[in-house]
């Protein structure tokens, strides 16, 4: 069995580039509601609106993650008991 742990890590670029993305487009959005040519009540349902989306979005990439990660550690369980067998596997042995 193999005692290499599974590392799964972004890069400080990919970080980076994903935070960067996430702020441009939130002060894009946020600029846009507010120059919008409309009364004040529409602006801020636009932003709450905006707001409700960008956490559901987030709650949802948890969830994904989350799920994909419980997976990940079935099947390590799974693979270190077949190792395991096959371990103590004899095929010399008489039935």
């Amino acid at each position: 069995m193999s005692d290499t742990p599974v590392k799964q890590q972004s890069t400080t670029a990919f970080y980076g580039q994903a935070v960067a993305s996430f702020a441009v487009a939130m002060a894009a959005t946020a600029i846009g509601i507010f120059r919008l040519n409309a009364d004040a009540w529409v602006r801020g349902f636009l932003a709450i609106a905006v707001l409700y989306l960008v956490t559901s979005a987030f709650t949802l990439a948890k969830v994904i993650r989350d799920r994909q990660e419980a997976g990940q550690i079935v099947s390590r369980v799974e693979q270190a008991r077949v190792e395991k067998l096959l371990a103590e596997h004899d095929p010399f042995q008489k039935l």
